[in-house]
């Protein structure tokens, strides 16, 4: 298999190195269409922008929701693609449920 080396010990054991010892998702990995990427650095973008804006401390923090529908907005326009907006009845229908689905 490719990215995969075996080894036998001296005992008789097999040793399976995958991707040369690399992190295997890089080292393995095909590569993500830049329709992807491209997405991922808009949120890492828009993410440093909000924790300097915000004077965030060091730290590992969820992204923003807003930034995420930003990107994807963004994403959804560069492609010519709407999504449809609820209409007052659609709303007042999806918030109506007590309980259940």
């Amino acid at each position: 298999r490719p990215f995969v080396d075996e080894y036998t010990l001296n005992d008789g054991r097999h040793l399976y190195l995958l991707g040369e010892g690399r992190l295997i998702n890089l080292a393995a990995a095909e590569g993500h269409p830049a329709s992807v990427m491209d997405m991922s650095f808009a949120n890492q973008a828009l993410c440093l922008e909000y924790m300097v804006r915000n004077r965030l401390e060091p730290g590992v923090y969820p992204v923003p929701e807003e930034i995420d529908k930003q990107v994807a907005r963004l994403k959804l326009n560069s492609m010519g693609i709407d999504i449809d907006k609820l209409t007052p009845e659609q709303q007042k229908y999806l918030t109506s449920w007590e309980e259940g689905t």
